[in-house]
């Protein structure tokens, strides 16, 4: 008797998840690959910025936040040179006004590093590098869907 009991338990609760998975609801929507996310940004431009500045060591990295700060870079060829990039992800749309970079530059002088004014185009340069790579990262993916 206690055998047959647990049965229709456990029939009962079959029928209660089948009646909750049943075949007649509709497919959840796909979400357009440039918002597919499980950060708190647009994941293409997230990888992207990483990608772009991966040569550069990283002072944090928030992905919830959108919030990428490198530490001081020293190009081997200039090292009287150093730059710094801050990249903030505001959305989670893949589009160019989700995207703000700025950059510092300071040269060595006299011993002591100095600000220096950051040569015209460089933040529109990586701006540009980062949304051409978040395209490809995109175009890439949507292939591998197919």
């Amino acid at each position: 008797m206690v055998v047959r009991g647990r049965n229709l338990m456990v029939l009962g609760m079959v029928g209660l998840l089948a009646a909750c998975g049943g075949s007649d609801r509709p497919a959840p929507a796909k979400l357009a690959p440039a918002r597919i996310t499980q950060i708190g940004v647009n994941s293409y431009l997230w990888r992207a910025t990483l990608d772009t500045l991966a040569f550069m060591p990283m002072a944090q990295v928030d992905s919830n936040g959108g919030v990428i700060l490198t530490d001081w870079y020293v190009n081997p060829k200039t090292p009287a040179e150093r730059v710094k990039v801050s990249v903030f992800i505001l959305d989670k749309d893949l589009r160019a006004d989700a995207l703000k970079v700025s950059t510092q530059r300071q040269e060595l002088q006299n011993g002591a590093w100095v600000d220096a004014v950051v040569r015209a185009g460089t933040v529109q340069k990586l701006e540009e590098a980062i949304l051409t790579r978040a395209r490809q990262l995109r175009q890439g993916s949507v292939g591998d869907a197919s």
